[in-house]
């Protein structure tokens, strides 16, 4: 008996999308509306600003993805309709948001927060701020950051703009509250530390929000972040009492003095929408087809924008190998996979934060491979990472040994081959990851280490990318053969480093017990 597969429901609007493939890369100087015929000339005046800005982080024309969001927001489209974009990695869909949204920004005339940017990560977060922050100077807009790295305190300083006050006056506190301003006209924000602000921050309002990004949106959909999603929903939309009658209620029992109000009225076309509208862009290379996840996103009148007719679609010029490896001797493949690809940029991938801990100590111990190689994953401080990262970019670290902490987003120019070490158990996991290499337009490479009893799974999850055959990739067995005398030698060393490290936290969990166990009168006289 034949067993029908069950069929994923797609919503009416997913059916047409536009496919980004039709639209040509464009050279700055003939975007469409990024010079205009203005009559103020100080409008011309950052629009030649904002060219020369883009044209300093080495930007000469727009890809595709990017004319075609370009073309849906400040040309014909005009920011009419909820924008979702499925598009690789790599294809610039970081600057396809960044660039219609300041551009849309450089006529305010009075700062406060117009534009927010939600990401799952601070890495993230902190590369996303780097492109708004390269071309928003240009027209005069400011770019905040909330994701964490400093302390709240520190946060809100570069937020929220107090007034001055003199010395010797008494003022009300509620007056010096209601002067309280934003210091900035775009956000870029992870959930937590955007829930914090909007619980505790005083002057942070959501009153005059534009517009609203969600990067990575499959990942902040599937997580709930202290329901960042309903809460921002809720605080931009108009608490008009006509259209929603429990929206002040709702405002005041839960947050308080939080409340945004917006002007109303009824959007051209589409009765009983607010309007100004707080228009959303939700992005991802592998968007989420799931009525009710994009149910919560409150989309109007969406757009969907893809590459072709898949799905799943990996870089254009990614070439895609397996290496199959003998039993408890994969190690060994890596290393001389590594000592062939020389000093070429690569991450290598592995399936937790421990393996990762473990597989980079093991490769450091091997002995002089001629390459540098760093550890990069959620273990590890955010400082530490930062400099890791600082270091691969720069080219003075040839190989990161990564969890999937960098699968997302994370763009390091000049990386030419992704090595996954363990198989990734999805292939969403897969496209993220090989997605760090041939981006905007380069070649890259993504090799695959797979024991034998792996290979079927390998080609079956490759299927749902269309990519019917991977071709087998191999190291001479001399290589491998003569590394085994130092690899023997490193896992000794590996097992006495590890034993090292698993004493030193027996230690230091024994100290901390004591000391909660302490009293603290006892620790006063000590």
């Amino acid at each position: 008996m034949e067993v029908k597969k069950r069929s994923t429901p797609i919503l009416p609007w997913m059916r047409s999308p536009v496919d980004v493939n039709q639209f040509e890369a464009c050279a700055l100087n003939l975007v469409p509306c990024l010079d205009p015929r203005l009559t103020v000339l100080i409008i011309d005046f950052f629009q030649v600003r904002l060219e020369v800005a883009l044209d300093k982080m080495g930007f000469s024309s727009l890809f595709p993805v990017q004319v075609a969001v370009w073309q849906e927001t400040i040309g014909p489209g005009a920011f009419e309709r909820d924008l979702c974009i499925n598009s690789p990695t790599g294809s610039g869909k970081t600057l396809a948001y960044a660039l219609p949204i300041v551009q849309k920004l450089s006529t305010r005339s009075v700062k406060c927060l117009r534009a927010l940017v939600v990401l799952p990560t601070r890495d993230l977060a902190l590369q996303v701020k780097e492109v708004f922050a390269a071309i928003a100077p240009a027209v005069g807009l400011s770019v905040g950051l909330a994701v964490g790295q400093s302390s709240i305190a520190d946060e809100i300083s570069e937020l929220i703009k107090r007034p001055k006050l003199e010395a010797g006056i008494c003022y009300d506190p509620e007056d010096v509250t209601c002067e309280l301003q934003s210091s900035v006209d775009i956000l870029v924000a992870t959930p937590g530390r955007l829930m914090d602000h909007i619980n505790s921050t005083k002057g942070f309002t959501l009153e005059h929000l534009c517009y609203l990004v969600v990067d990575e949106t499959d990942r902040l959909l599937r997580e709930a972040y202290q329901s960042w999603l309903p809460t921002v929903l809720q605080l931009t939309q108009s608490n008009e009492e006509s259209l929603f009658p429990l929206a002040n209620s709702f405002l005041s029992s839960t947050f308080g003095s939080l409340k945004t109000i917006r002007r109303c009225g009824v959007e051209r076309g589409f009765k009983g929408k607010s309007h100004p509208r707080l228009v959303k862009m939700v992005l991802s290379a592998t968007l989420t087809q799931d009525p009710s996840k994009l149910a919560q996103l409150n989309l109007h009148h969406p757009l969907l924008m893809t590459t072709g007719k898949r799905r799943y679609q990996l870089p254009e010029k990614l070439e895609s190998y397996k290496l199959i490896c003998e039993s408890n001797l994969r190690p060994l493949y890596l290393v001389a996979l590594l000592q062939e690809l020389g000093e070429e940029k690569c991450i290598v991938f592995t399936s937790s934060t421990e393996s990762t801990h473990r597989l980079c100590m093991l490769l450091n111990l091997f002995g002089d491979l001629g390459i540098k190689i760093k550890e990069y994953s959620g273990l590890q401080r955010q400082s530490r990472r930062s400099k890791t990262l600082k270091s691969f970019r720069e080219g003075k670290v040839q190989v990161l040994v990564s969890s999937d902490a960098m699968t997302r987003g994370m763009d390091v120019q000049g990386v030419r081959n992704v090595i996954n070490y363990d198989i990734p158990a999805y292939i969403k996991t897969y496209i993220h990851r090989a997605g760090r290499t041939a981006r905007a337009g380069q070649a890259g490479r993504c090799f695959t280490l797979l024991h034998k009893y792996e290979v079927k799974r390998f080609k079956k999850m490759l299927q749902k990318a269309d990519n019917e055959s991977v071709p087998h990739y191999s190291v001479p067995s001399s290589s491998i053969e003569s590394l085994r005398a130092a690899y023997n030698s490193a896992l000794g060393k590996l097992k006495e480093t590890v034993e090292s490290e698993a004493s030193r936290k027996r230690k230091f969990g024994s100290k901390f017990l004591k000391l909660s166990r302490t009293k603290p009168t006892d620790r006063r006289k000590g």
